[in-house]
């Protein structure tokens, strides 16, 4: 794994060993962030499910304000720290579950990473949680592996294939 663009590009990051593990592809992450690129200087992220971190320090490299990461695994938040250490730009991290994570997090967010383990079916839960934590017109980017369709009051504002792997970009409707 490494950083894409940005002032930190080439930079190579800590990731993990083990089959339960999968990290999110290069050319998926390339063709994410070729997509959220306009919106990322000056932005506030959330890596909810943050792993190894990333797609939040991505865009930490990219311009970002700020990054907030949280997972609720310690061997990711060791890997996590791993890869801090190469960038020096503003950034929280927490431990714990995305539920107490989405229910505690001061302020509001411009992009909101949900990369959940793809067993579990959180996107309903997230999306409620998230809704009075996105900025207007800021957008949840959420990979699952199933077919995705999010609840009344959100709507996909994109949808990228990548083999199995589907990225959404949903965003609130407008009132």
């Amino acid at each position: 794994m490494r950083i894409i663009a940005g002032k930190y590009r080439g930079r190579t990051l800590a990731a993990f060993r083990g089959e339960a593990i999968r990290p999110t592809p290069d050319r998926v992450k390339e063709s994410v962030f070729q997509i959220l690129s306009p919106r990322i200087p000056g932005a506030r992220v959330l890596d909810l499910f943050c792993g190894s971190g990333a797609l939040g320090i991505e865009c930490l490299s990219r311009g970002a304000a700020e990054a907030v990461f949280n997972d609720s695994s310690k061997e990711s938040l060791a890997v996590l720290r791993k890869n801090l250490v190469r960038v020096a730009e503003p950034y929280r991290i927490g431990c714990g579950d995305f539920r107490a994570c989405l229910t505690g997090a001061e302020g509001k967010f411009d992009l909101i990473f949900s990369d959940p383990p793809y067993r579990e079916d959180y996107l309903e839960e997230i999306l409620r949680l998230a809704k009075d934590k996105l900025q207007e017109g800021g957008l949840v980017v959420h990979e699952s592996e199933r077919e995705e369709l999010p609840p009344e009051g959100w709507e996909i504002c994109d949808c990228r294939n990548y083999g199995r792997t589907s990225v959404y970009f949903i965003g609130k409707v407008k009132a």
